[in-house]
């Protein structure tokens, strides 16, 4: 399922020029092109039991039995996927990241140190969540592609059944200047599916209405804001947050003007997963944008491919779960491998 990809034509990162290939719409053509990616990180916490966030399980103590010694065999595998997004198309990296499921700044900081990633030089955007668990969004940047200008943390506002307040993930808003253009990030991780998906939708339709909120508050502000939305959203494309909360539609040709474009829908459609969980693939980890990136007439970098990135080494190779993610933990068994999910990215081109 997962070999059916289109193929890439070799392409080298901002600031290096190629004539491209990619199809006769481009061909010919000198071109830019950088990656913007996501990628749920499965649980990325350091081995300190935290005051007031529910860490325990993530302790050498703890069921998990998380030692030092699997923290950084983790920050190993998290840095060589990361480092080789892109590889594809001969891009060294993505020049922007989102992730989801990581607990601190400091796991951070010994994620980009690593030697799969020292080199990229990547700068951290993260602010602590109010999220029980103590996981967070957090966005990566390669400063040498982007500047950032501003950041801000979005509360999500959630009340149970008996009206008491549900703790869950901020939403992080990213702007700057994107190799000379304005461009605008939303990183996501919309409330789980605990409890059933039917019993919890409304958790993630009210996640929906917020991202939503925040791309209008900015397109208003400018009708041509670049915005993208990039997250793991618990929903797949054709789910109601997705589908008729943020408005976003697969088909590029065929959008209306309230509507926004999912670049990782029609991936979605095709049978393409990023997670598995028995025997189905969802497609929860996403990338939206604003349909000015859709336009080949404009100036600037537009939107040109989406990749889902399940190279062999990521996939399990035996059992009941071949061809599923290698995961770090299955309950609290350690397997070892690198995240529940794939991580997604699209592909952003422009004429020089």
């Amino acid at each position: 399922m997962f070999l059916r990809l289109l193929k890439q034509a070799v392409i080298l990162f901002c600031g290096l020029v190629l004539f491209l290939c990619m199809g006769p719409e481009v061909s010919a053509q000198k071109m830019k092109a950088g990656i913007v990616a996501f990628y749920n990180l499965e649980n990325l916490f350091d081995t300190i039991d935290a005051p007031d966030v529910d860490d325990v399980e993530f302790t050498p103590g703890g069921p998990k039995r998380w030692t030092s010694e699997r923290y950084w065999y983790k920050i190993d595998k998290m840095a060589t996927v990361i480092s080789r997004l892109g590889s594809h198309e001969n891009i060294p990296g993505p020049a922007i990241i989102g992730l989801s499921e990581i607990e601190n700044r400091r796991v951070l900081e010994d994620l980009i140190a690593s030697p799969h990633l020292a080199s990229m030089n990547f700068r951290i955007v993260h602010y602590d969540s109010p999220d029980l668990r103590g996981v967070d969004v957090a966005l990566l940047y390669q400063p040498r592609y982007f500047h950032l200008t501003n950041s801000r943390s979005v509360s999500l506002i959630l009340h149970n059944e008996s009206g008491q307040r549900t703790y869950t993930r901020d939403q992080l808003v990213v702007s700057g200047i994107f190799d000379g253009e304005p461009m605008h990030f939303i990183v996501n991780h919309w409330p789980s599916r605990r409890g059933g998906e039917d019993r919890s939708s409304p958790f993630r339709n009210a996640a929906a209405r917020l991202s939503r909120s925040l791309v209008d508050s900015i397109s208003a502000l400018d009708s041509k804001a670049k915005v993208i939305v990039m997250g793991d959203l618990n929903d797949d494309p054709v789910d109601e947050s997705v589908y008729s909360i943020m408005q976003a539609r697969e088909n590029p040709k065929r959008l209306k003007d309230s509507q926004l474009f999912n670049a990782t829908g029609m991936l979605y459609k095709n049978g393409v997963g990023t997670l598995a969980y028995r025997g189905k693939w969802n497609l929860f980890d996403q990338v939206i944008m604003t349909q000015s990136f859709l336009n080949k007439n404009q100036t600037g970098y537009r939107y040109y491919i989406t990749r889902v990135f399940n190279e062999p080494f990521l996939l399990q190779q035996e059992g009941n779960y071949k061809g599923y993610p290698l995961r770090s933990f299955v309950g609290n068994n350690f397997m070892g491998g690198y995240s529940d999910h794939f991580p997604v990215y699209v592909l952003l081109v422009k004429e020089i």
